[in-house]
């Protein structure tokens, strides 16, 4: 509470802020006098400054929402080179086969081992 007889700085404030700030016989007239309007502006300040806060939290929202589009399209593009990646892969690992069974098939077969019995 304000120690001075003076209004309280503030532009808009409540009807019990400004009936604080006045002196006791003008508290009690002033009571008596009050207009609305003032609590009327009270409420649209409020309404405003409510208003501004819900603007920014959209602005953020929306960046925040760019932010996670950009990310997910690069995790996309990056799933897409990894799904490329793996056919090649795959490809390079039939071919791999091929040559491995066709070397397998086409080579002299081993020595003979001597079997079980014979030891």
């Amino acid at each position: 509470m304000s120690t001075s007889w003076e209004p309280l700085p503030s532009k808009y404030r409540s009807k019990q802020e400004f009936l604080a700030s006045l002196p006791p016989w003008r508290r009690l007239l002033q009571k008596l006098n009050w207009h609305p309007t003032i609590d009327l502006k009270v409420q649209r300040y409020e309404l405003q400054q409510r208003t501004l806060q819900e603007k920014k939290m959209i602005e953020q929202l929306r960046s925040d929402s760019l932010r996670v589009r950009s990310e997910t399209e690069q995790i996309e593009k990056e799933t897409e080179q990894i799904k490329k990646e793996n056919e090649r892969l795959a490809e390079l690992n039939s071919k791999l086969d091929a040559i491995v069974f066709s070397s397998v098939t086409s080579s002299t077969p081993p020595p003979s081992t001597p079997s079980e019995s014979e030891m």
